[in-house]
């Protein structure tokens, strides 16, 4: 019989409490989910991946693929 909370592992409690920073490879622009962008149309809190997948990086113009997780 599995436990209850098997289903439920620490990171993903851990992903909802913690904000991830993206890079742009090609310029360094460094989309922050905790601040999000404003000028862009998304609020504080916006996940990288709820972001459109046709948006470009606003310094570039690079697409979102060329986003990578920024390791501080």
């Amino acid at each position: 019989k599995p436990k209850p909370n098997s289903s439920k592992s620490p990171k993903d409690s851990t992903q909802k409490d913690t904000y991830r920073k993206w890079v742009c490879i090609t310029c360094g622009h460094i989309y922050d989910e905790a601040l999000g962008d404003e000028a862009e149309g998304f609020p504080a809190g916006t996940r990288f991946e709820d972001i459109p997948d046709d948006w470009c990086c606003p310094d570039c113009g690079a697409t979102k693929e060329d986003y990578v997780l920024y390791e501080d």
